[in-house]
């Protein structure tokens, strides 16, 4: 059974102690045959145990401490497992089991698994850091015994010269560090075989040196300050992280403890040194750091160095600037869905090789974010002039084609920038920006780059904003409806109403649909918005009906978005919702946008059409807004065609233009000829009412009648017209 499908006690619900203890298990069978104890190897598991908790407690950790993993590895010294084999197998151990076996995500905050992983990899670092230093502890230790028994040896050899100098000797030439003595002038006097090995083999190239010749340009300033104090006395000893040079040009990088040995008087007579080599615990420091902070795929720093970078420009002294580009490729999805994985990562390195040669300047640097998301960050003086320039090569870089497996593709990119001065904004803001300001480049149709605008940014946070408030608005009953009334052109009285939705929103107050139901048709919530719409319509239609003294039925039209028309519980949820209020079919008019119904299929226009067949109108709204087929409308199953305000706004003031009255009236006679109602959007004059008359549309609706507004008025004036 998978670890992520593991039953787990009653206790132990979630299986994450069986699943901890197969951790243990695995751990303890790699790490036991190099471990140096009488233990049995279920006694080493058992230790392991309360080890791997620990691990898995760090992976799931908010905010996420490298110090748990550190006391780990510092706890496998304490265990015995000192072997550098052992660190091996626990870090092999570590990047294959930890994530798979503790890191399945369940609860709200739980990090992703592309976080899992780059958790795992920091545990890594930090648990070969805790044994190290636990190492180095122990070691260190022992080297104070080492220096203790030295100078005792030396204080003691009037007494006991022989004895004391087998002694010495045979810790001095045994030790597994290296030891020198010198003078306090500095002359090497004495070195063991084991410095010897780690300068080279040679012991003229040691012995006889003076301590100032071990100078290293990466010295830190304070070293030698100590030194020269235990020199003259002032300090009994010093620890430092030194590295030296060899003989042959190679770096060698050690723990450096140096004592003071005084005389039977107390005056400083000779000085000792310790080295530890930590050369290739360095090395494994560095690796692991460079794999946690550049990509894999492109060796490009990654989404963690970029963030050093960010912040350290960011708290960088007053007045200095930053900029940087955020990069997403146009189109790069496709190319991995077509053409596979394999070939997008070979497109990625050959665009990371691209964008790395235009950031060569000192104070640039790109990094890769994740997927196809590359950034430039640049802190160089007249950071505006320059961060465009960098831009301009970027995308002229992407111009050239690319060749990956005999194919060419053209790349291309949207560049969003931001320009800023450090203490303005925190990372996670200006890389916000940023990346609205890559969308708005994108969405004006990419291969460009934009500046960041703050009124711009304002809309699309707002948008967001707005976005995630959404659903809670629906379910807490922030949306209401308003109604404008279908007025009949040839006896002016109300035919019927548009239902039209608003939302109340807390903080923006009433926001109109062009705010919202982009926003809607974008989340998939314009499916309960709009059920809840028809509802609420039909509701209000049957109540008008029932209060209504006139001939006739009262008609509602309810606006359907694409996503409803290709919802396929349409055609179930109208019936339930006309018989759950007990309103006729006939009652009840769609309207559908034109642009929705450019070019559909008869799979598409079968709902409508059963709708239709139930007796239910159906509108086509909008009409002359698309690229209007007038042939096409006999396919349709529409029976009222609704003009655009565009065709009727030139009759609004005399003389009215001909052009627009000979449009008008071709397209009322061609619906008439196809048995098809014409309603006017927009009237908002008399002059213009009266014309449109003429002209034989049928039914219009505008702010000469009345403006959209609650059900009550529109009961005001139905009434009135029955009177």
């Amino acid at each position: 059974m998978a670890p992520s499908q593991a039953t787990g006690s009653p206790a132990d619900p979630d299986g994450l102690e069986d699943r901890l203890r197969r951790f243990a298990t695995i751990w303890s069978r790699a790490v036991y045959p190099v471990t140096a104890t009488s233990l049995t190897r279920a006694e080493v598991e058992e230790r392991l145990l309360p080890l791997a908790r620990r691990l898995g407690a760090a992976l799931h950790a908010r905010p996420f401490d490298p110090r748990d993993a550190q006391r780990v590895g510092a706890a496998l010294v304490d265990a015995h497992c000192t072997d550098p084999e052992a660190l091996s197998r626990t870090l092999g151990v570590i990047d294959s089991y930890l994530v798979l076996y503790c890191g399945a995500p369940g609860e709200p905050g739980d990090p992703s698994a592309e976080e899992s992983r780059a958790r795992c990899s920091r545990i890594q670092h930090a648990v070969a850091a805790g044994f190290a230093h636990g190492l180095r502890d122990r070691t260190l230790a022992e080297q104070e015994a080492i220096a203790r028994s030295s100078l005792q040896a030396r204080t003691d050899a009037v007494g006991a010269l022989h004895a004391t100098e087998a002694r010495l000797r045979a810790v001095f030439e045994g030790a597994a560090i290296g030891i020198w003595i010198a003078d306090l002038d500095g002359n090497v006097l004495e070195v063991n075989e084991t410095l010897t090995r780690m300068f080279g083999g040679l012991e003229q190239h040691v012995r006889g040196k003076k301590v100032s010749e071990w100078s290293h340009p990466e010295d830190r300033p304070h070293i030698w300050q100590l030194y020269r104090e235990l020199i003259r006395g002032e300090r009994e000893h010093f620890r430092v992280e030194k590295p030296f040079f060899r003989q042959d040009g190679t770096v060698l990088w050690t723990n450096l403890t140096v004592s003071l040995l005084r005389d039977p008087e107390g005056r400083p007579q000779y000085q000792l040194a310790l080295l530890e080599d930590t050369t290739e615990r360095r090395l494994l420091h560095l690796r692991l750091r460079y794999e946690a902070t550049h990509d894999a795929l492109t060796g490009l720093p990654n989404r963690t160095l970029f963030f050093e970078k960010l912040e350290k420009a960011l708290s960088g002294a007053e007045g200095s600037r930053f900029a940087l580009c955020y990069l997403d490729l146009d189109g790069f999805k496709a190319i991995n869905d077509s053409l596979g994985h394999s070939t997008g990562d070979r497109l990625l390195v050959e665009v990371a090789d691209r964008l790395q040669s235009c950031a060569t300047a000192p104070g640039e640097m790109v990094a890769r974010l994740g997927g196809d998301e590359f950034v430039a960050l640049t802190t160089r003086p007249g950071t505006q002039h320059e961060v465009h320039e960098l831009a301009t090569r970027i995308l002229a870089a992407l111009a050239a084609p690319i060749r990956v497996d005999g194919r060419e593709f053209t790349v291309r990119g949207s560049i969003g920038i931001v320009v800023g001065e450090a203490g303005e904004r925190t990372a996670a803001e200006v890389l916000r920006s940023a990346d609205i300001t890559m969308y708005q480049a994108k969405s004006a149709g990419g291969n460009r780059y934009e500046v960041a605008d703050p009124e711009a940014e304002a809309r699309a946070i707002t948008r967001h904003g707005l976005t995630t408030a959404l659903p809670a608005a629906l379910e807490r009953g922030e949306f209401f409806i308003e109604y404008q009334p279908l007025v009949h052109l040839g006896d002016g009285r109300v035919y019927g109403a548009e239902a039209l939705v608003r939302w109340c929103h807390p903080q923006h107050g009433v926001l109109g649909p062009d705010q919202f139901i982009p926003l809607a048709e974008h989340t998939g919530l314009i499916i309960p918005l709009g059920r809840w719409v028809l509802q609420e319509a039909v509701r209000q239609a049957r109540y008008w009906q029932e209060r209504r003294t006139a001939d006739g039925p009262l008609r509602i039209n309810v606006n359907l978005s694409p996503a409803q028309l290709q919802h396929p519980g349409l055609v179930t949820d109208t019936i339930a919702v006309l018989e759950g209020a007990g309103l006729e079919p006939g009652a009840l008019c769609l309207e559908v946008t034109e642009s929705a119904l450019i070019g559909a299929d008869e799979a598409l226009l079968k709902p409508l059409r059963q709708l239709a067949e139930m007796g239910v109108d159906i509108a086509l709204d909008d009409f002359g807004t698309g690229y209007s087929n007038l042939a096409n409308l006999r396919r349709l199953p529409v029976s009222v065609l609704k003009l655009d305000r565009s065709f009727t706004q030139g009759m609004q003031r005399l003389p009215v233009d001909p052009v627009d009255l000979k449009i008008v009236e071709g397209i009322v006679s061609l619906a008439h000829s196809l048995e098809l109602a014409v309603t006017v959007e927009g009237v908002e004059t008399g002059a213009q009412a009266e014309q449109l008359k003429e002209l034989g549309c049928d039914t219009a609706q505008g702010w000469y009648y009345a403006r959209p507004g609650p059900p009550e008025r529109l009961h005001a004036l139905s009434l009135a017209d029955a009177i």
